[in-house]
């Protein structure tokens, strides 16, 4: 499983661990990383996404999944998160114009 959250693009870091002797050795700084299940009103069913704490705790501050998607910018979401803006988008056009 890759390490990588599929909203934000948040990912794995690297740096050091430096010991009291000043000893320095390579680490990895893990994301963290959760399997979630977040439901969106307009598709009318859950999207599973891998997403960072940090991200979840976001989306529900916004209000969920899909104001979340349509309210942030396209630069800032990964690619898998602009296909889900994508169809959330063709949906919600479709049902305001019936």
């Amino acid at each position: 499983m890759s390490r990588r959250c599929s909203i934000s693009g948040k990912g794995v870091l690297s740096g050091n661990n430096v010991s009291h002797a000043h000893n320095k050795t390579r680490r990895r700084f893990l994301p963290n990383i959760q399997i979630s299940s977040m439901p969106s009103e307009i598709l009318g069913r859950s999207v599973k996404l891998k997403l960072s704490t940090q991200t979840i705790r976001t989306i529900e501050k916004n209000g969920g999944i899909d104001a979340y998607l349509l309210s942030t910018s396209n630069r800032k979401l990964s690619v898998e998160a602009l296909q889900l803006k994508r169809r959330i988008k063709q949906i919600s056009e479709k049902t305001s114009a019936d």
